[in-house]
């Protein structure tokens, strides 16, 4: 039941000059409880009905009669608040849970549309750091809530494996490779060579049209350039598997940038079929002046292309293969003119759809010396974040409970889900300073505190012995601590709704965090195993609709929830 509507059906039918619509657009939530479960504050009607806000909201207080959905209807000065029926809030919330199991709080909203998502996309040859950490879970998330919402959802991984960086790889493994480090230590050696080519590039800056040299020779299709540059990229796709298989992490398309390589001279023709190239310094681009942005770049002057040439490229095959109804990019918001430019230049060759291109970006991740550079060498190993989380959890079950079954399997779900949660519990738009200690702290607002409260949960099930049902009494989920647990699981659908409509998984996040605390405070306040049998089975319903709920919640968020901790 959507009380919200029933709340517009119920005024509008009592006024004629006020229609369902308005009513739900004025309807809000208080910062309290004890100001009702929704208010209508009543300024806006003032001027169309030509009485004060404090006297329209008097008298829709009082004409409003004979709805058993609600306890009481009452008008505090310019607001009326309605305060929902426990005992409905609590049968309509507890047995859709218990109905709908895994699936509550899912929707169709989305059926039939396909929507794309570019996250994670490592650079080939470089280390997987935990700068990496925030598109590779953010997207993941996203990818799960709109697909729970009805949505294909399609996640493509554009890896880096083009560009003139590829020919400072080459050179740099030509001057001063060593194979058999490469075979042992593949990323790292790479990561070596990297930042050796930078040290001595800056001594020697002939070495940086050495590197150009070979990219276009990489571009042109060179056979011993194309061998090195294959290497490089099944050997960094080896590394970058295993830390996807340790954070649950799946791909529907591995397409990188060279994937678009036979695909881009199509492009630049068309670009110059619609006259939107213009030549600038032996440069191609499309002079984006008059809307405020710096020219797009399609060709350098030597002939290469650039990431905006493969973004717009890319873009184009998937709106062709997939026919996406929004194609969101998981970047950092670094690359916002980036973003903004190319996809300008897609409105500009006369693509409606570029009205359907979303740049969901998010803050950066540096460290207390500055930003992490894999030139400066200066990078956190995500590897070395996710074996440390796991090891701590190991070592805290061992002290805790050293008799749990599946200790390593239950190490690896909460010290993952904990560098996780760490991550999308903040607004993804906040710049996030690494620090070890905070982000393998399992205590306070955590994901091992949701998770130990998934876990606790399970076990009063367990313990009671009893099975679920959804025919209880619900008048005995009247008091304030057991109510508040069902409000939370009320709003659940919205929120999920929330985190799609504003690429935000932060907004689950915290929902679950909620729901954690309100039932722990429930859990405490009101014995569960009682006497009383009627309240028992309505009580345990309550539990098992926040195990169920925190569950789906954390699943959304790409983390697991161990039964048991």
């Amino acid at each position: 039941m959507d009380f919200r509507k029933e709340i517009g059906k119920l005024v509008s039918a009592n006024f004629e000059n006020l229609n369902e619509e308005t009513i739900l657009e004025l309807l809000e939530v208080p910062p309290s409880y004890d100001l009702g479960d929704y208010a209508m504050p009543c300024f806006r009607l003032a001027k169309e009905l030509r009485k004060s806000p404090n006297i329209i909201a008097q008298e829709i207080a009082e004409n409003i009669k004979g709805s058993e959905l609600f306890e009481k209807i009452e008008n505090a000065g310019p607001y009326v608040n309605f305060f929902i029926n426990k005992k409905v809030l609590s049968e309509t919330v507890l047995k859709e849970v218990f109905e709908k199991k895994e699936m509550f709080g899912s929707t169709n909203i989305g059926k039939g549309q396909n929507v794309t998502f570019d996250f994670s996309s490592p650079n080939i040859a470089k280390p997987f750091h935990v700068g990496h950490l925030r598109s590779t879970v953010i997207g993941n998330s996203l990818y799960k809530i709109y697909n729970f919402l009805g949505y294909n959802s399609i996640g493509i991984n554009h890896l880096g494996d083009w560009g003139t960086q590829f020919g400072k790889m080459i050179s740099a493994y030509k001057r001063w490779g060593d194979d058999e480090a490469l075979k042992k230590e593949p990323i790292k050696t790479l990561q070596a060579l990297y930042v050796k080519f930078h040290e001595e590039a800056e001594k020697s800056p002939e070495l940086e049209d050495e590197g150009r040299l070979w990219f276009k020779k990489l571009e042109d299709g060179d056979e011993e350039a194309r061998q090195i540059w294959k290497r490089f990229v099944d050997l960094s796709l080896e590394e970058f598997n295993r830390i996807y298989d340790l954070l649950k992490v799946k791909f529907d398309y591995y397409t990188g940038e060279s994937f678009y390589e036979d695909k881009m001279a199509r492009i630049v023709d068309m670009l110059k079929e619609k006259d939107l190239l213009v030549e600038s310094e032996g440069a191609y681009v499309v002079d984006l002046e008059k809307y405020n942005m710096p020219p797009c770049i399609i060709l350098k002057s030597d002939g290469t292309t650039i990431y905006a040439t493969r973004d717009i490229t890319a873009a184009i095959y998937r709106k062709e293969t997939y026919n996406f109804a929004k194609s969101i990019y998981i970047t950092d918001y670094s690359q916002n003119l980036h973003f903004a430019q190319w996809m300008k230049v897609i409105e500009l060759m006369g693509y409606e759809w570029a009205k359907d291109l979303y740049h969901a970006s998010f803050g950066r991740v540096s460290t207390e010396e500055g930003r992490l550079q894999t030139r400066k060498g200066n990078v956190i190993l995500l590897d070395d974040l996710l074996n440390k989380a796991i090891e701590k959890v190991k070592v805290i079950i061992e002290e805790k409970n050293p008799n749990l079954e599946n200790k390593d399997e239950v190490a690896k779900m909460v010290g993952i889900g904990a560098v996780i949660y760490n991550d999308l519990s903040n607004g993804k738009m906040r710049d996030i300073v690494f620090n070890w200690d905070r982000m393998l702290s399992f205590e306070g607002e955590t994901g091992p505190y949701v998770q130990y409260t998934h876990a606790r949960a399970n076990s009063v099930l367990s313990k009671a012995g009893h099975e679920i049902t959804s025919d209880v009494n619900y008048s005995l989920i009247t008091n304030d601590e057991a109510v508040n647990v069902v409000r939370l699981l009320y709003t659940f659908k919205d929120i999920v709704i929330s985190a799609m409509e504003k690429n935000e998984p932060s907004f689950i996040a915290r929902h679950v965090m909620d729901i954690a605390q309100a039932f722990n405070k429930f859990y405490h306040e009101c014995p569960i195993i009682v006497d009383d049998k009627e309240l028992q089975k309505a009580r345990l319903l309550i539990v098992y609709s926040v195990a169920t709920v925190i569950k789906i919640g954390l699943g959304l968020l790409g983390i697991d929830a161990p039964q048991k901790m």
